[in-house]
């Protein structure tokens, strides 16, 4: 799977998504990383493991402790794809708008608006 793949199925998970928000604070243990979540270590330990293997983090062992870690430039490859289309859509949208105030039709200037009722004469 290439990087790219790697980096959005890693962000498909809500709960990957939670423990990239939680190392936005700064880096963290696996014991902290798991603590809100309602699963057991080796669980929290294998969503770790799609996370570095997606370049997202990266994880050092300090003595007996694990920390975890962002690595912001895991993100790069998703933003720059991201940025090109967010461009090519912007770029889109603005020749559809140009497009339809060319082709709009244009108002009638002096012309009365007739109702459709028929005038009463008595």
């Amino acid at each position: 799977m290439d990087t790219l793949s790697q980096t959005f199925a890693a962000l498909a998970d809500p709960t990957r998504r939670a423990i990239l928000a939680r190392l936005a604070g700064g880096a963290a243990t696996v014991g902290e990383l798991a603590e809100p979540f309602d699963m057991s270590l080796p669980a929290v330990s294998r969503h770790l493991r799609v996370l570095t293997d997606a370049g997202l983090i990266e994880r050092q062992t300090e003595a007996q402790w694990r920390r975890c870690s962002l690595r912001g430039e895991g993100l790069r490859a998703a933003a720059d794809w991201i940025e090109f289309y967010r461009r090519f859509w912007e770029t889109q949208l603005d020749r559809l708008d140009a497009f339809l105030k060319r082709t709009a039709p244009k108002p009638d200037k002096g012309r009365t608006k007739r109702s459709s009722k028929p005038r009463r004469t008595t």
